[in-house]
């Protein structure tokens, strides 16, 4: 959701497809605020990326990225009452520029009170075929380590693995196709130590009581994309997503997406989007368990459900005179504002009044997320 996409120019929305093994990207400052506010969760907080290159061939970067959570949300206020925290990132990078090879390299940290994480990742890329063909072959590695608030012999790890391909082609001088392939592995301590299920007990006020969630310590997923921009001759452009994802835990997804981007003047660019995603529930999901220990593994986590969400969102990006930061080669300022409605199949509002257990009414909510930046290039 905090991922951003910086856009330049009109055609300029083609090339994140492409990798330039020729030319290492510019030097650029990117300072941004971001913003999520739904379902009785807030989370927002300041960004700093810094890219630096080293002459011809290396380039470095550094991202300092700070979340600040406040939630209310359904599962917190079930079982526990509201809290805040605070995550706090930090990732650097490097990149080797050989001919029409690109290698990169990256470390992140991330901190919060019960949570820890840390990932390197390695990729490679390489342009064939006069730079009409770019393939890049990348992986990731992580360590977790899971706290809990009020409980200080707990300490649980997690391991992540990731594994990707992406295969872009330039088509035509209009129209770019990207395919992209990537294979993940978790193991370790996979729930929430938070989170509870319900499960019917007729000695129970409410007619139910909550147990903790229990999952596997497995989970294995693939997912695969495809992508294609078409640049328009009065320098719009067109972008189509679809992406399909399976794991090991019964979760089978898919969504799709249409972007439009369209330049006023020299100075403006607007862009619109539409995106749909869609769910099956993980094997050993319930909203609702018949009694408690029902099966070997539990979990009531809204996220590994059936449900289907729509976004629909709305950019500008701004080209500031040169003049007025004449400091800078160029400028930017970009306001993005994405409303996120989700809609559960199998996941029902246990806050609801006078309901029946096992027939309250379906959670649905919708979140609004803002991203306000300023791009600097030097």
């Amino acid at each position: 959701m905090a991922a951003t996409k910086r856009l330049l120019l009109a055609f300029a929305l083609l090339l994140p497809l492409i990798v330039q093994a020729e030319v290492l990207a510019p030097d650029r400052l990117d300072v941004m605020y971001h913003s999520y506010d739904g379902g009785g969760a807030t989370i927002d907080g300041p960004s700093v990326l810094i890219r630096k290159n080293i002459g011809n061939s290396v380039a470095v970067s550094a991202n300092y990225y700070v979340d600040m959570v406040s939630s209310a949300s359904i599962d917190v206020l079930a079982t526990a009452s509201e809290y805040t925290e605070e995550r706090t990132e930090y990732s650097i990078g490097a990149e080797y520029l050989n001919d029409r090879t690109i290698i990169r390299a990256g470390y992140t940290s991330s901190e919060e009170n019960d949570y820890s994480a840390q990932t390197g990742s390695i990729n490679i890329s390489q342009s064939f075929f006069g730079d009409l063909t770019t393939l890049t072959l990348g992986m990731s590695y992580g360590e977790d380590t899971v706290g809990q608030n009020g409980n200080t012999e707990f300490e649980e790890d997690v391991a992540r693995r990731r594994y990707q391909l992406n295969l872009t082609q330039i088509l035509t001088k209009s129209l770019i196709a990207a395919f992209n392939f990537e294979s993940a592995v978790d193991e370790g301590f996979l729930n929430n130590p938070y989170r509870q299920v319900r499960y019917l007990d007729p000695n129970a006020a409410q007619g139910y009581s909550y147990q903790k969630e229990l999952y596997p310590e497995t989970r294995n997923s693939d997912a695969a994309a495809l992508r294609a921009i078409y640049y328009l001759p009065y320098r719009a452009s067109l972008r189509a997503d679809y992406r399909l994802y399976e794991d090991s835990w019964g979760i089978e997804a898919s969504n799709w997406e249409l972007r439009y981007t369209h330049p006023w003047g020299e100075r403006w660019l607007f862009e619109l989007k539409y995106r749909s995603y869609e769910q099956t529930q993980a094997d050993f999901y319930s909203d609702l368990f018949p009694y408690r220990d029902a099966q070997n593994f539990l979990a009531r986590d809204k996220e590994l459900s059936e449900y289907t969400s729509d976004t629909i969102g709305l950019g500008v990006t701004y080209y500031v005179p040169e003049q007025w930061l004449w400091v800078f080669d160029k400028s930017t300022v970009n306001l993005y504002w994405d409303n996120f409605q989700f809609d559960y199949e199998n996941f029902r509002n246990v806050l609801a009044e006078d309901a029946v257990v096992g027939e309250e009414p379906m959670y649905n909510f919708d979140a609004n997320v803002i991203r306000l930046y300023f791009s600097f290039w030097y």
